[in-house]
Order: C-alpha cells, then sequence, then structure tokens
C-alpha cells in the first residue's frame, strides 16, 4: 500500500489531510513538527511526504535540505500561505517537487499527491492483446469479443483491464489506477475505480457476484488472475 507522511503543526488540518488521504486509500503517517517528520521519513521510508512550510523543531526548507542532501528522492508536497511566495520558490529551490497554497481546495491536493506519485513511479509495459476464459482483448483496436462474438466495453474500462493485465498476480491498489487511467486533471475518488470494476465484471466474468479473474484484496484493490 502507498504511505504518505503528513507533516503539519495545525492539528485540524493535519486531521483533515489524514482523513482524506485514509479515504483515498493511502496508508498515512502524521507528524506535528519537523523534528518528528524528519524521524518517522527515515524508519518509514514513505512514498511520498505532505510538508508545511512553517513548523516548529525543524521547518519545511530545513526538511528538504537534509533530505535532498541525503541523496533522498522521495517526492515532497508543500503546503505553503499565500504570502510565503519568497519561501515556496526557495522550497522548490531545495528540492520540493510541488506546492499547494492555504487554504487549499481538498480535491486539488488529491490531484497532486497522485500526479506526483505517478511520475515517481517507473512505467510499466501495457500488453497489445489480452486472452483468457474466452474472452479475447484487442488493446489497440478496442475490440472485445467473447466465444468470438464482439461485445462494448467502454474506454475507461479497456484501460483499467489493460493496466491489471500488465501486473498480472500483483495487487493493484486503487491509488494506482486512479493514477494510471484518470491521471491529474479529473479529480476522481476511489469509488470511481470500483464503480468502473463493477462494471467490468459485470462483461467479463461468468458470474459478476463470484468473479474468477478480477479479485478483489480488501482495503487494498484489485488483482488481475486469467
Amino acid at each position: 500500500m502507498t504511505t504518505v507522511l503528513a507533516v503539519e503543526d495545525d492539528p485540524a488540518i493535519l486531521r483533515g489531510l489524514a482523513d482524506n488521504l485514509r479515504f483515498e486509500g493511502y496508508e498515512v503517517i502524521t507528524a506535528s513538527d519537523g523534528e518528528t517528520g524528519y524521524q518517522l521519513q527515515r524508519e518509514k521510508q514513505p512514498d511520498l511526504i505532505v510538508l508545511d512550510l512553517m513548523l516548529p523543531r525543524m521547518s519545511g526548507l530545513e526538511f528538504c535540505r537534509k533530505l535532498r542532501g541525503e541523496k533522498i528522492q522521495t517526492p515532497i508536497l508543500m503546503l505553503t500561505a499565500r504570502s510565503e511566495e519568497p519561501d515556496r520558490i526557495l522550497g522548490l529551490d531545495l528540492g520540493a517537487d510541488d506546492y499547494v497554497t492555504k487554504p487549499f481546495s481538498v480535491r486539488e491536493l488529491m490531484a497532486r499527491v497522485r500526479a506526483l506519485l505517478r511520475r515517481s513511479q517507473p512505467r510499466v509495459e501495457l500488453p497489445d492483446d489480452l486472452r483468457f476464459d474466452t474472452i479475447e482483448i484487442d488493446f489497440r483496436c478496442y475490440e472485445a469479443r467473447r466465444e468470438g462474438r464482439q461485445f462494448e466495453m467502454t474506454r475507461k474500462e479497456f484501460a483499467i483491464l489493460r493496466y491489471l493485465a500488465s501486473r498480472t498476480g500483483e495487487v493493484v491498489s486503487r491509488d494506482d489506477l486512479l493514477n494510471e487511467v484518470w491521471g491529474y486533471d479529473s479529480y476522481p475518488t476511489s469509488r470511481t475505480v470500483d464503480n468502473h470494476v463493477a462494471g467490468l465484471r459485470a462483461k467479463l466474468e461468468r458470474d459478476s457476484s463470484q468473479p474468477e479473474h478480477i479479485k478483489t484484496v480488501h482495503g487494498v484493490g484489485y488483482k488481475f488472475i486469467p
């Protein structure tokens, strides 16, 4: 599961960050000062850090400086006030990857989190076609057949199945699917993934209530089994 470290000294903002990140399917670690956040980063090695610029004990700027000085390339998303533009620019120069100004839109924040995670992950090789059971899929031509008879699938369904097939046998998180299929600008939620997978199962599985090929891994995501 993708892990996010949130470092913010305002208790209400930190609680809101943690709740929304967990709702999107991330494992969340929190800290209310820079020194604690820095130690948690060393111990837990999160996949991404959401970092307030103005923190007690160690500022966000010093946090960035130390991590990049140690050659740690974990993506950092800074939270800044609108009046902190010079420090924001310095933070980017020190190695932060992106920023959001307070007060921020939760949807924008989550989209930026997804974008940073997507950019930090190696690209997988996507298949051009797929065959399993009595199903034949041509991803290049967007054609799907069962027992030789063509049936309709949406572009999103093709994209979800293609990504799942590229990682056959692995657990694919909802976050991975959101990043790969929807991307930065659409602001979807994990429920969007679940709804599309339900539609995909209705078309591909013999019994969608007991799927054989697109398995749910509770609390994480899905696994494709040919």
